[in-house]
């Protein structure tokens, strides 16, 4: 089982993460919805596509940016497609 922890609060938990270059990609439905918020936030992967963003919030801290996603990836990631991954001080483990 894969956990991913942020402010205290656990965010997402999975025995189902796909790992890309070194990232843990958790179902979308293995995330708790209530700690996302929405950004408009994007860049561009050569290889997988366009990623999308959502801030977290836990316990009145915000954390910009800190999961993304990839709601169209390009052939070669499609594995990872309907899954969001961490960054920014989010511990995985």
């Amino acid at each position: 089982m894969v956990e991913a922890r942020w402010n205290g609060a656990l965010i997402a938990r999975s025995d189902d993460t796909v790992v890309v270059e070194g990232n843990h990609y958790f179902p979308a439905d293995s995330v708790d919805a209530a700690v996302l918020r929405p950004s408009s936030t994007t860049s561009i992967c050569p290889w997988k596509g366009t990623a999308h963003y959502h801030s977290l919030s836990v316990d009145g801290a915000d954390n910009k940016d800190a999961a993304w996603y990839y709601p169209d990836p390009k052939p070669e990631a499609e594995k990872i497609r309907g899954r969001i991954a961490f960054w920014k001080g989010v511990t995985i483990g």
